[in-house]
């Protein structure tokens, strides 16, 4: 190595020390996708033929889903009534990265203070996996919000989280979706200088009295698109589309082991 390239590299590092994190490498986008999903007939074909590489289960086990070939389980820690010697054990079991609180900024969800979550953060740092921050249900770029007080947090308490993962619903149909997604994705990464999960996503719009759907056409639409995108994007390590299965959410890719359009786009995608 030369000395210019020795330098260039003594450069890097100091930046990305300096930023609070580590880089974020350059994940091959045939190792992102994945999926949310829970327990149905046929499940295991489904997540086959989708061509998932990860998949998790809002839990610390697969539910009873068997993975097949190639196809690895992440373990969560879904909330507080979750952080138990047994959880925690069957977590560190299961897999060898763990995902933390589920929204839990959001009422009926993880609900829970920052307080709360920094200070069970040592139970689950013990486990010796590596292990994402809480996944905010929306603000995760908000300077003041639930994620960036947790960051500063667990910063000032010297505490570890190797990569942020998020979750994002568009209320706007169009193709102008797959770039507000990014965006979003943009400036979280630039605040806090961590790898990004996107662990849920999907078209969306809860602005009203009940969530309203786009056609199944510009739903593929975006499966399309999105997935490009995210595979271009070197700081965005895993997504997952919400969810596998129809029986779960309106915008599920599979009904049984059919695929739907979106379904069909999914798997084309990385």
């Amino acid at each position: 190595m030369n000395q210019l390239r020795k330098l260039l590299l003594v450069v890097t590092v100091a930046a990305v020390v300096i930023a609070g994190g580590p880089a974020a490498p350059a994940t091959a986008a045939g190792t992102k996708k994945g999926v949310s999903a829970a327990a149905f007939t046929g499940v295991t074909t489904a997540l086959a033929d989708v061509g998932a590489r990860w998949f998790y289960t809002w839990a610390a086990d697969p539910q009873g889903i068997t993975a097949p070939a190639g196809t690895e389980f992440v373990p969560m820690i879904w909330g507080r009534g979750s952080v138990t010697p047994d959880r925690l054990q069957q977590a560190k079991a299961s897999g060898s990265t763990l995902l933390a609180f589920n929204e839990p900024d959001l009422a009926g969800q993880a609900e829970m203070p920052v307080e709360t979550a920094l200070d069970l953060w040592p139970q689950l740092e013990a486990t010796g996996l590596r292990l994402g921050a809480p996944a905010v249900a929306y603000g995760g770029d908000t300077p003041g919000g639930w994620l960036d007080r947790f960051m500063s947090g667990a910063a000032a308490r010297g505490y570890r989280v190797d990569f942020i993962p998020l979750h994002w619903y568009g209320g706007d149909f169009s193709t102008a979706a797959t770039g507000q997604l990014r965006s979003y994705l943009q400036a979280v990464y630039d605040r806090y200088h961590r790898p990004i999960w996107v662990t849920e996503y999907a078209l969306i719009d809860f602005s009203g009295p009940a969530p309203r759907y786009p056609s199944a056409a510009e739903q593929a639409d975006f499966v399309s698109r999105s997935t490009a995108m995210l595979n271009g994007l070197s700081f965005v390590e895993r997504y997952a589309w919400f969810s596998l299965s129809t029986s779960t959410t309106p915008t599920g890719l599979y009904t049984g082991t059919t695929p739907n359009a979106s379904g069909a786009a999914y798997r084309a995608a990385g």
